[in-house]
């Protein structure tokens, strides 16, 4: 029997593996120092095994020079991958915040890829022969939808907030209602974007009941502005009382103060139209009077991450004049999705089945169903030692919107024999395209809502490679 120091010494070199005809392969797609680092990365985690290994194990300890290989080819494909990567969405969470909420339309892909690739005419006016705004390409786009003067757009919600009262607030008292400082995400609240800007908020009403002279009553010289932020994200229910937008703007319009609404998800259309819950539709806020609105670009409305400000044009005016516009303010291919997407709507028949968001929220019952007989069926043919059941259940729209809301659905619920819920969900997740799972009473859980129909062969494979690794486990 070898001893430890001789079975190290009978690792192979780097240079030796170089010269292998696998790994010379490797090395013609490069590149080579990612091979190279896989092979030491691979020939150290052999020199711990050997350390690590006890007397009992050893003796059966042998290095297989072709498992080795594979090895490192593994190692290979995996750092030439994107760490951002496709994932399956089976968790039923339509806006899934951690798996980049909205979903582009298919249909707008070759305008993206256009732009992306090609120089464009992003701040230049072609009319002209000089240079333009990069915001004017979506501006007509977005006071045709919404009524408004004028329009501005910049990276997310929170900078499009912190834009308008540093703008308008600045040194100035902003009068908000204490029910209506939320909590946004990712530990970020409302009341600290308000503070960052510049702006002194004065926090007016209680948690559950805000009247419209608890605004009044605290309007000094020093007001800049009046807020109203959609609880996008929570409801309070019960005993509450809130101050419609139309009666603040009044209020605003007797002091000479500007009114500024975040309605945060930002919908463009009527949702309570496809059975689901009213969320605020952004024209509605402009026909009320409010001076300012701003809200989302990749939550209700479908479209990339953005933050889009619009209302009136002084005010406008005065923001894209701010030197904060230009560290907020959005690239090429934002734009080019943005607009790609806001053209869609012009014709709300065609809206609700090229955005996918809005597709997956209003899809009907029937349609759900459906589809999860096609998954069921696919999956019961084809996967031998599981239990397959489809059953009813509920996805959630997330990303922050519509709280109230529960969307029945039909749910693909899984347990196979010798796998626990547990190893079953991490094995799904580590597979090479992502299967995002739940589970729920020691079962998988995949929900329909959120899988297209070309996701089905992927999530089949899949399984499939989840039970063969377990069996030769």
């Amino acid at each position: 029997m070898s001893t430890k120091k001789e079975m190290m010494a009978s690792i192979p070199k780097v240079d030796h593996l170089l010269s292998e005809v696998k790994i010379q392969n490797l090395l013609k797609k490069g590149p080579r120092s990612i091979v190279i680092e896989s092979i030491r990365e691979s020939l150290d985690e052999i020199r711990i095994e050997i350390l690590e290994c006890d007397d009992h194990h050893f003796k059966n300890f042998s290095i297989d020079y072709e498992i080795l290989q594979e090895k490192i080819i593994r190692k290979v494909k995996e750092k030439k991958r994107m760490n951002l990567k496709r994932v399956v969405n089976a968790s039923g969470v339509v806006l899934h915040t951690n798996l980049g909420r909205a979903l582009l339309s298919e249909s707008i892909k070759e305008e993206v890829w256009n732009i992306a690739s090609n120089y464009s005419n992003l701040e230049y006016d072609i009319k002209l022969g000089k240079r333009g705004s990069r915001y004017a390409h979506v501006e007509n786009l977005l006071t045709k939808l919404t009524k408004a003067e004028s329009a501005l757009v910049v990276n997310n919600n929170a900078a499009a907030v912190f834009l308008v009262l540093n703008t308008l607030v600045k040194n100035k008292e902003i009068i908000v209602s204490r029910g209506q400082l939320v909590e946004i995400g990712g530990s970020f609240r409302v009341p600290d974007v308000m503070e960052q800007s510049g702006a002194n908020l004065v926090e007016v009403g209680t948690t559950n009941k805000t009247h419209l002279d608890d605004y009044e009553k605290n309007i000094t010289e020093y007001t800049g502005a009046l807020l109203k932020v959609h609880t996008s994200n929570y409801k309070i229910l019960g005993f509450t009382q809130d101050v419609d937008l139309k009666e603040l703007v009044q209020l605003g319009k007797k002091y000479n103060i500007p009114v500024v609404e975040d309605i945060g998800s930002g919908a463009l259309i009527d949702f309570s139209k496809y059975g689901l819950y009213k969320e605020p539709i952004v024209y509605e806020s402009i026909m009320s009077g409010a001076d300012i609105v701003t809200f989302s670009g990749d939550k209700l409305l479908g479209g990339p991450q953005a933050g889009i400000i619009i209302g009136k044009k002084e005010y406008i005016d005065k923001m894209k004049k701010n030197p904060y516009t230009r560290a907020f303010r959005v690239d090429k291919l934002t734009l080019a999705a943005l607009e790609a997407t806001l053209k869609i709507y012009l014709d709300e028949k065609k809206v609700i089945k090229e955005i996918p968001t809005l597709y997956m929220l209003t899809i009907t019952r029937e349609e759900i169903d459906k589809k999860a007989k096609k998954l069921y069926n696919l999956l019961n043919e084809n996967i031998k030692d599981c239990q397959i059941e489809k059953i009813d259940g509920f996805s959630q729209v997330g990303g922050g919107s519509m709280p109230l809301e529960t969307l029945p659905t039909t749910l693909i619920r899984i347990k196979c024999r010798g796998l626990s819920p547990n190893e079953f969900e991490y094995f799904l997740r580590n597979y090479e395209i992502p299967i995002i799972t739940r589970i729920h009473e020691h079962h998988i859980i995949l929900d329909v809502r959120t899988i297209h129909e070309d996701e089905f062969l992927i999530i089949l494979k899949g399984i499939k490679a989840v039970l063969s690794r377990r069996r030769g486990a």
